[in-house]
């Protein structure tokens, strides 16, 4: 029986991930905005909760600080759902942009010294950002299927599926000591491999 190369199974999963059609949460954001549906909103959550937190430890923030924010930016996902107009961009845009938006103004309160923000100011450019979140997500994709499986697997359920450690091992039935070695070894590879890329 052949034997398949580390992580590949985790990459297909990223990849049928990637494949979901952003018109289905951009119908569900704007269903939100005009029923208040609780459901709607436990879905639209649990798909970009994690996405987001990923997303704002890429920005530099340590993941307490990005636990925080992921959750203000979801939080005003539900009281700002009625500002979304799909016509204009995508959910994902809409909910990335809120996020970066949370970020900007938790670092200029911090005084955070690494980030010029000035560059920031402008208006998101969708069509790049769309792109950028694409390409970013391939580029992951790519550097997970890489990782031995047992690491690639860690990886994918903490950040993909946004689980926790200790639910990462109940799951998988290892100590939660191997998890968290999994991950700290698995996020050293993926920054070397991530920066040959660069």
């Amino acid at each position: 029986m052949e034997s398949k190369p580390p992580g590949e199974d985790v990459n297909n999963v990223v990849a049928m991930r990637q494949a979901e059609a952003p018109k289905v949460w951009s119908d569900r954001l704007s269903d939100l905005a005009k029923t208040k549906e609780k459901a709607l909103y436990i879905q639209l959550f649990q798909h970009f909760a994690p996405k987001v937190k990923a997303y704002i430890i890429r920005l530099g923030l340590v993941e307490t600080t990005a636990e925080e924010l992921m959750q203000e930016t979801m939080l005003a996902v539900w009281r700002k759902a009625h500002l979304y107009n799909p016509s204009k961009a995508a959910a994902s845009t809409w909910i990335f942009t809120l996020a970066r938006n949370q970020s900007i103004d938790w670092m200029r309160k911090q005084k955070y010294p690494e980030y010029g923000l000035e560059s920031w100011h402008e208006e998101p450019d969708e069509e790049n950002d769309v792109c950028e979140q694409v390409i970013t997500s391939d580029r992951m994709a790519k550097v997970i299927s890489q990782l031995p499986e047992d690491q690639a697997q860690v990886i994918y359920m903490s950040f993909y599926e946004g689980r926790s450690h200790s639910d990462i091992s109940d799951r998988l039935g290892v100590p939660l000591g191997s998890v968290k070695s999994r991950i700290r070894l698995a996020a050293g590879k993926i920054k070397m491999m991530w920066s040959d890329e660069v």
